[in-house]
């Protein structure tokens, strides 16, 4: 897909949330957040790119100051019927390699900043790295990473949130309940499931290619990482 299709310019959406923005949502402070935000201050016109649902606050939030935002839902690629092959004993998995062929394709060190939410808990364990690897490959040196894992504590049935950026240093959170039977809600609403926890170590191996990492333990269930390439 062509880049500049990718890009959400300010001009042409108004940043006003529609009926499903203004459900109930949840404040949170983000430290981690505040520092990406305090980094990219220090200038004009730099390029962001948000790996969640598209989400109109985002989109004002960034382009607010001057920057230019991208997306690409990632969770939701993942779900391409196209992707699932079958191997000789009949189990079905993620064509990794055709993803990233299809997904993230950006010229190399373009961005200075990625919003990563809580991706990583989500995806298929195989796509995993190689979506870590692409970020690493398009982040600009000394870029930005924002990551949320959540903690032990957390458990299977965690509920599934979009994130929306409120201000600065504070994000709502946005829950998305679980299907009801023979539901189908938008795309845009798809309620994801927890798929792993990672640890510590199980995160700073996950980054081993970047320059340096910054840890936030919040209080409810997650940890935040600043991630520097």
């Amino acid at each position: 897909m062509n880049v500049i299709s990718k890009w959400i310019r300010g001009s042409s959406h108004s940043g006003e949330p529609g009926p499903e923005e203004r459900r109930e949502v949840i404040p949170r402070r983000s430290n981690g957040l505040h520092e990406l935000t305090r980094s990219l201050n220090g200038g004009q016109g730099m390029r962001v790119l948000d790996l969640g649902p598209t989400s109109p606050t985002n989109i004002a939030y960034f382009t607010g100051l001057e920057h230019r935002i991208y997306h690409e839902d990632v969770l939701l690629a993942a779900l391409d019927p196209a992707l699932t092959v079958l191997a000789e004993d009949g189990r079905s998995s993620v064509d990794a390699g055709r993803f990233v062929a299809e997904n993230l394709v950006y010229e190399k060190e373009l961005f200075d900043a990625v919003l990563c939410w809580d991706i990583a808990d989500y995806l298929d364990a195989e796509l995993v790295k190689p979506v870590i690897e692409r970020i690493h490959r398009i982040l600009k040196p000394k870029g930005l990473l924002l990551g949320f894992f959540h903690t032990r504590d957390a458990g299977p049935e965690a509920p599934y949130y979009r994130y929306h950026i409120g201000g600065p240093d504070t994000l709502e959170l946005q829950r998305i309940p679980p299907p009801l039977p023979g539901q189908q809600p938008a795309a845009r609403y798809r309620y994801f499931r927890l798929q792993r926890i990672f640890n510590n170590r199980h995160i700073e191996n996950l980054f081993h290619d970047f320059a340096s990492i910054k840890f936030f333990l919040g209080r409810d269930n997650i940890r935040e990482v600043l991630v520097v390439r």
